[in-house]
């Protein structure tokens, strides 16, 4: 492949060097080690599943000026394939690129069902809202095939245990029954990602993902069922999708969405690298203008780690997007909003089904 041509259906167009490992460091893998033996190409594209064994799948998340206490990932890497996913660099902990091997070696649990239940079982765990995705997403295309976030939802409605769903996939209404039975106690929120109504943004920004109308679609019969649901404008990146702000809060709430919320992109670690990559070969003509813009939000760099600022920005650019979307709030949501997630039943619910004494 021409290293000017983009790779088709993938985000990242390359492989960057893991930060954790040395240059001199061999990093071997028995697939790839078998096809250069055999004679086959060893990158042919292809999504590989490998399953790990983790010992717990609840996480509380320290950081400060992220809107939730505890996550839980059923798969660690994406095949989604958003250029600008901060969840990339997470995969340098297990020995790969953030790259390429983000999307193309997805690390699946499927323990986390059980794990899940051992938790909600303990005596000393009291109730917090627990996330679904807070890295990566868990209905993508490998959800359909493994389940394992059905088989969670399942878990957190025997034990009447809230949870919320951060998700840029359609794949969700299968779920539908189990929604609706979460909803009934105010058990469940569901967080849709909605970046661009252009197709042509989509395709190139998240090209594994959901189509917009869909999206929208599923936004719209999410909540038709009473299951609430916020729009995450995220993120909003200058000059590629900063001018739709206002077209999105209005698109997002006529399909019966709540809320909205937003994050202005920051490239992390080896992210910058990846998106510095992918946006001269897919966007040359602005490419220099996008990357400077994205530099004026955070104090001159791609890379914006301060608590506080790094997610909403400064500066001039980052002031006029952070006033268009409170102008949509008070435009498209006035008199609406999220609930809060009940905590009240799951005590009740330990054993796995209602204690009467």
């Amino acid at each position: 492949m021409d290293s000017k041509t983009p790779l088709k259906g993938r985000g990242a167009q390359l492989n960057v060097p893991n930060r954790f490992f040395e240059l001199s460091h061999e990093m071997r893998d028995d697939f790839l080690e078998f096809c250069h033996k055999e004679g086959e190409e060893s990158d042919k594209n292809k999504t590989q599943y490998l399953e790990v064994f983790p010992k717990t799948i609840v996480n509380k998340v320290e950081s400060p000026d992220i809107g939730m206490s505890y996550s839980m990932n059923a798969y660690q890497g994406c095949e989604h394939g958003c250029i600008y996913c901060y969840a990339r660099n997470s995969h340098e902990f297990w020995g790969y690129s953030a790259g390429l091997d983000f999307e193309r070696r997805i690390m699946v649990k499927k323990d986390a069902p059980k794990l899940l239940e051992e938790l909600l079982k303990k005596k000393s765990w009291q109730a917090h809202p627990i996330v679904m995705s807070g890295n990566t997403d868990c209905y993508q295309p490998a959800e359909k095939h493994f389940e394992i976030t059905r088989k969670c939802l399942e878990v957190f409605l025997k034990y009447k245990h809230p949870v919320a769903i951060i998700t840029k996939n359609a794949l969700i209404l299968r779920d539908l029954d189990l929604l609706k039975e979460l909803s009934k106690d105010n058990l469940i929120g569901v967080n849709m990602s909605i970046t661009s109504l252009s197709e042509e943004t989509r395709r190139v920004l998240e090209p594994r993902t959901t189509t917009i109308s869909k999206r929208l679609e599923t936004v719209n019969i999410l909540s038709a069922h009473g299951i609430p649901v916020n729009v995450m404008l995220a993120p909003i990146i200058p000059s590629i999708n900063s001018h739709e702000i206002l077209s999105l809060a209005k698109a997002a709430s006529d399909s019966g969405a709540l809320g909205i919320a937003h994050t202005i992109v920051r490239l992390n670690g080896a992210i910058g690298a990846i998106f510095s990559d992918w946006i001269h070969k897919t966007m040359p003509d602005k490419a220099e203008k996008v990357l400077r813009q994205i530099e004026c939000c955070h104090g001159g760099s791609l890379n914006d780690s301060r608590y506080g600022s790094r997610m909403h920005g400064e500066g001039k650019i980052a002031e006029q997007i952070n006033s268009l979307v409170q102008l949509a709030k008070l435009k498209y949501f006035k008199n609406k909003q999220m609930p809060k997630l009940n905590t009240q039943l799951h005590a009740q619910y330990k054993g796995g089904q209602l204690k009467l004494f």
